[in-house]
């Protein structure tokens, strides 16, 4: 009896070959792929050897994470599907040859290319090499396929930020991807630095600058490969699978919750009333298993490279200030442990008021704090925790500040053409029961556990901890102001009225 539903029979035989399977969208792929495709004859991931340990056992040690936890318990076996060989994006073939790279070529079917560097302070060299000529690597690979359906390139719903409403499709740039390859190739990196802020414009990053030229490269390989783009909006926490609230970086909204959540963060600029542009990683994942199926159940090919937004439905998109003050109340329900101070970060637009606080209350308390470390002969780490802050919070600041509409169609196409059996298991449904407040609980356990490594039995702990913090944050607040009152009328002569 054949029980397996049409996107499971679609993927049954198949060999897929994933970039950036390490990555957080990368884990999460290889997981569901293995636990809900478990027809599929193999998946094909490169991996490079990172602190002394080689990719084989950077692999047994990825099955060891929680998220592969069902897997483990359910279906082990799947686990010897995976073939790990030595590559990177970074050299030619992706560092694939003799055997290896001849056994890609050969099986593969499916493409996922999601490595990408994601750093938006990064340099516009490494932007280039990896995201841009990175992705012309993969595709040279992905030309010899001898049965390649579907090369699904992963993008980024930002890169045509100089456009208020982003439809699915490939805009036009005057910036030909292969002229800045030629040009990081023959450019030193000192020189491409001094020239970057010229030819970023209108983008505020390197990220989504190369992003973008990396769209235009593999549009222009539409006529003879079978390409498609995929465009995740800011990718949060998992929803429901393969756990809850599964996180494995600081990177966008989980960075910030962090930061505010143990009082570092002091002070940021957010428009309140914009729609906070968020897809929980298991949404995206979902999607973008079921692209793939899509695309070659059609009886014709679209005439051009389709597009998918992958962000959230627009009603269920809670303006940033709703986010923000529900965002404070979980912190008093479930707390960080051991934070540097209260939280209670100021969010304003107004970047005087911001550059006043960012001094006055992450500057002056990262010196007095170090200052006092260097009397004790400890080691200073503060200064350098508030730079790091200090560029996370300058480049985050564009997308904070400012607003998108996007359209989403095709996106929200692939959940409507599915049937019964589908939908129950790659969920992408937006009319669910449970509540954005739910989910974001789930961000803040997840937060706490998969991250900060903080156990549940802890809270109460953290939640007397907060408490006395918000007496000593009154306390010292209350003698600040009462001091400069003191000071100023005495300045102006007030005080001898009294």
């Amino acid at each position: 009896m054949n029980d397996l539903s049409p996107v499971q029979e679609y993927y049954k035989d198949k060999t897929v070959f994933i970039t950036g399977a390490s990555g957080f969208m990368g884990k999460v792929l290889l997981e569901k792929l293995l636990y809900s495709c478990h027809s599929l004859k193999e998946v094909i991931i490169i991996c490079r050897p990172k602190r002394g340990k080689t990719p084989e056992s950077r692999l047994e040690e990825m099955f060891k994470l929680p998220i592969f936890q069902r897997l483990r318990d359910e279906r082990p076996h799947m686990m010897k599907k995976v073939t790990i060989y030595q590559g990177d994006v970074t050299y030619d073939l992706l560092g694939l040859s003799g055997e290896s790279l001849k056994h890609v070529v050969e099986q593969t079917n499916i493409v996922f290319h999601m490595a990408a560097t994601l750093k938006l302070e990064g340099n516009l060299h490494d932007a280039i090499d990896m995201n841009l000529q990175g992705t012309q690597r993969a595709l040279n690979v992905a030309k010899d396929m001898k049965q390649l359906e579907a090369f699904v390139h992963l993008s980024t719903a930002f890169c045509n930020c100089d456009q208020e409403v982003m439809y699915e499709k490939v805009y036009e740039f005057p910036h030909k991807p292969e002229d800045l390859m030629r040009l990081a190739e023959w450019m030193d990196v000192k020189t491409l630095d001094a020239v970057t802020p010229d030819l970023l414009k209108p983008h505020p990053n390197t990220y989504t600058y190369s992003k973008r030229l990396a769209e235009l490269l593999v549009r222009d390989h539409y006529e003879t490969m079978p390409v498609i783009i995929a465009r995740p909006s800011i990718v949060s926490p998992a929803a429901y699978e393969p756990v809850p609230g599964w996180v494995d970086n600081l990177n966008g909204p989980t960075g910030l919750m962090i930061g505010c959540g143990k009082g570092v963060i002091r002070s940021v600029l957010v428009n309140k009333k914009n729609k906070s542009e968020v897809i929980p990683v298991d949404y995206a994942i979902n999607g973008l298993i079921v692209i793939p199926y899509e695309f070659n159940k059609q009886a014709k090919r679209p005439i051009d490279v389709p597009v998918y937004n992958i962000t959230n439905a627009e009603h269920r998109k809670m303006p940033m200030g709703d986010v923000i003050e529900m965002s404070k109340r979980i912190n008093k329900q479930v707390p960080l442990n051991a934070g540097l101070w209260y939280p209670d970060a100021c969010v304003t637009t107004n970047e005087t008021y911001h550059k006043f606080n960012v001094a006055m209350f992450h500057w002056l308390p990262a010196y007095l704090l170090d200052f006092l470390m260097l009397i004790l002969g400890q080691k200073r780490f503060m200064l350098r925790v508030q730079e790091k802050i200090s560029i996370g919070l300058g480049v985050l600041q564009f997308f904070t500040l400012n607003a998108w509409t996007f359209k989403s169609d095709h996106y929200a196409s692939l959940w409507n053409n599915l049937n019964e059996q589908d939908k129950a298991i790659f969920n992408m449904n937006m009319d669910v029961k449970e509540t954005e407040e739910e989910y974001m609980v789930n961000c803040a356990l997840g937060a706490r556990k998969f991250i900060l490594k903080e156990k549940d039995e802890d809270i109460p702990k953290a939640r007397l901890h907060m408490r006395i913090q918000w007496v000593v944050d009154v306390v010292c607040k209350t003698l600040i102001v009462g001091l400069f009152a003191y000071y100023l009328l005495k300045w102006t002569g007030l005080l001898a009225l009294f």
